[in-house]
């Protein structure tokens, strides 16, 4: 059985973000095998995968090439920030995701 099979709901978003970007941007997602996808390539290319389903779902509700909505600024930044520590050597545990909205309003689309 390959781990798509194992994990048919599996989902997952890929996020870019460049110093002086208003916001990251939801480069990639997807379910299934495209999410099963999106992890091994991100693996592959020595990107940290972190595994939140409470963020994962907030993710996924925004369009594919849009930025973050402001409500999930400050989970994604204090994940980034945690990134770059580690990067540098840190080994504390990831943060925890705190006051996440249960959904995001619906936004026009830009």
């Amino acid at each position: 059985m390959s781990e798509a099979d194992e994990h048919p709901r599996a989902e997952a978003v890929a996020l870019a973000y460049t110093a002086g970007d208003a916001a990251p941007k939801v480069v990639a997602k997807g379910r299934g095998l495209i999410a099963m996808e999106i992890i091994e390539r991100a693996r592959e290319a020595g990107v940290y995968v972190h595994e939140s389903p409470e963020l994962l779902g907030l993710l996924m509700q925004v369009d594919l090439d849009d930025r973050i909505p402001p409500q999930l600024y400050l989970a994604v930044a204090e994940l980034l920030a945690w990134l770059y520590r580690l990067e540098q050597g840190g080994t504390e545990e990831p943060p925890v995701a705190h006051e996440l909205p249960s959904s995001l309003e619906q936004r026009p689309r830009r």
